[in-house]
């Protein structure tokens, strides 16, 4: 069995949410789910309340997301652990009593995710509508140094980087494909390689 791993669930999967959890099931490796905030988080942006105000409004969107997820069989936490099975982070509480991160919509669920995975010492699955991360239009297969990109939040880059925590973008919109991922199968995606 492959060993324990953050997957941060991107809110542009909604509509998909059922299928690709249902990929990590399958694939029987202990994930911690991070939500993104989906259509909540994109209320929030709408309403444009000030920074801080709007961050805990977005983090209260994730925890919504995640309990959307938690309905399709995941188990819903809101401890900072290494999982044993598929769970889903509830991160409101967590966040609310660590606060780590700036509070910006330029750190969005993407880099709350990076900092789970830090803090927990595991690598990072970024499952996005995306096949990888694009640098003059073409979609990446790994990335050794931080830019300037669309498909995360500015924030993530420098941040993985900085703390050394390798990531993978996947597209959770191809079937399969994030099942093979967690199964330690090569498919199309971006890994990111900072040097430790």
């Amino acid at each position: 069995m492959e060993p324990p791993v953050v997957v941060k669930m991107g809110g542009s999967l909604m509509d998909r949410a059922g299928q690709v959890v249902a990929e990590i099931l399958a694939a029987g490796r202990p994930a911690l789910l991070v939500p993104g905030g989906g259509d909540f988080a994109d209320a929030v942006r709408a309403l444009d309340p000030p920074a801080t105000p709007a961050h805990w409004m977005a983090v209260s969107a994730m925890e919504m997301y995640g309990w959307y997820l938690s309905s399709f069989g995941l188990h819903p936490t809101g401890f900072l652990a290494v999982p044993d099975r598929p769970s889903v982070l509830l991160p409101y509480t967590l966040l609310r009593a660590r606060d780590p991160l700036p509070h910006s919509w330029e750190v969005t669920s993407d880099t709350i995710a990076a900092w789970v995975a830090g803090e927990l010492g595991l690598p990072l699955v970024l499952v996005k509508s995306v096949d990888g991360l694009r640098k003059n239009g073409t979609v990446l297969s790994e990335v050794s140094e931080p830019y300037l990109c669309e498909e995360v939040d500015p924030f993530l880059l420098p941040y993985l980087f900085e703390h050394h925590i390798g990531a993978t973008i996947v597209n959770g919109r191809v079937p399969g494909r994030l099942a093979a991922l967690l199964r330690g199968e090569r498919v199309v995606c971006t890994r990111v390689h900072p040097s430790i």
